[in-house]
């Protein structure tokens, strides 16, 4: 009725009377300034620049590792003090390079909090358009490698030197780097599972058991070429980070030395026996082939983790309205959605007010 009236009025034909007028009057043309994204160099810059700051600011995220990491590594030192070249050190050097390998790496898993944080920012900042997964995911690498090389300098350092491995400034090197590649294959690895299982709990759970995966088919707890090959040694030992970090640890130490043998004056034992006759680890490839291995499982996990984003992205719109479907027509099947026939109840009554009923009048003049 408003409306109908609005047109008759003399307010609607004013109104239209302008509109006309407008239409008819050709005036300038009205640029308008777009706004764009801003270039992928800025995007990385800026993104690496907030990750690099947030990281330096969260004590829970390098720093505290990094601490715990050199105490750690002190306690290797002392534990292998000098380990030196007899029987008995064969085991202990083999025992010590599978303990840095596996269970120092391990703990690079206590930054899984901090990252499905900063995961939470990264889903929000997606939606709106502000950036991409690749460089995303490059700038967390690059704000992130100088905290994994402090970590791997501090303590490939303490115990290199502490537990005497073999010495020369080349040993020492890879020594650090195949330390270097190891943390970042558990960094990418708790990437992936922040990825699918968002929950902190349930993320812990499962990326401690992966990598405890990794660590069982390294070659020290079973060897190499006793693994069960269906599975266990093809493909998991080849696509963990454990196998070729400590056959290279293991080609890095022992190869060049010689040890004391079992029994008092029988030859001495050459690292090269070593390898291939108690720890069963082929020689066919140099130390530096296993570590461009485990470089190669970094940048696949780090390929993997861009892949389960896309698909997210990709798949989540498609996963939310089969949902939804789905939801309503579970809801429309309960009897509270139903529409019901209308009836009226004998037990509430119209209410009428005092003046209308017959005999009584309204208390208020």
């Amino acid at each position: 009725m408003l409306v109908e009236r609005y047109k008759g009025s003399k307010y609607g034909k004013v109104a239209r009377a302008k509109i006309r007028e407008l239409s008819t009057n050709e005036g300038p043309e009205i640029q308008t300034k777009r706004g764009g994204q801003a270039s992928w160099p800025k995007q990385l810059w800026t993104l690496t620049r907030r990750s690099s700051l947030n990281m330096s600011r969260d004590m829970g995220y390098y720093w505290l590792r990094i601490i715990i990491y050199i105490v750690v590594s002190i306690c290797v030192g002392t534990i292998y003090f000098d380990v030196g070249t007899s029987y008995t050190a064969i085991l202990a050097r083999g025992a010590c390079g599978a303990f840095i390998t596996g269970f120092m790496t391990f703990m690079s898993i206590g930054g899984f909090p901090s990252f499905v944080e900063e995961m939470k920012i990264f889903y929000r900042e997606r939606l709106n358009g502000h950036y991409g997964v690749s460089v995303f995911i490059l700038s967390n690498f690059i704000s992130s490698f100088p905290f994994l090389v402090a970590v791997s300098v501090a303590s490939g350092t303490i115990t290199f030197y502490m537990v005497k491995f073999h010495s020369g400034f080349s040993h020492y090197v890879f020594f650090c780097l195949n330390l270097l590649c190891s943390i970042s294959v558990v960094e990418g690895c708790m990437m992936v599972v922040a990825s699918l299982v968002p929950n902190f709990l349930m993320g812990i759970v499962s990326g401690a058991g992966i990598l405890g995966i990794m660590m069982m088919t390294s070659g020290f707890f079973r060897l190499m070429a006793d693994l069960p090959k269906p599975f266990w040694r093809y493909p998991v030992s080849y696509i963990g980070y454990g196998a070729w970090a400590l056959q290279g640890a293991y080609k890095n130490d022992l190869l060049g030395l010689e040890f004391d043998p079992l029994v008092p004056g029988d030859p001495k034992l050459s690292g090269e026996y070593i390898i291939r006759t108690m720890y069963r680890m082929p020689l066919e490839h140099s130390k530096w082939w296993d570590l461009t291995a485990l470089v190669a499982v970094v940048v696949g996990y780090r390929v993997l983790f861009f892949c389960i984003l896309k698909f997210n992205e990709r798949a989540s719109p498609v996963f939310q309205n089969f949902y939804t479907k789905k939801t309503l027509r579970h809801l429309s099947k309960r009897p509270s959605f139903r529409k019901m026939p209308s009836f009226h109840s004998k037990r509430h009554q119209t209410l009428y007010s005092l003046s209308s009923q017959e005999g009584l009048s309204s208390p208020i003049p």
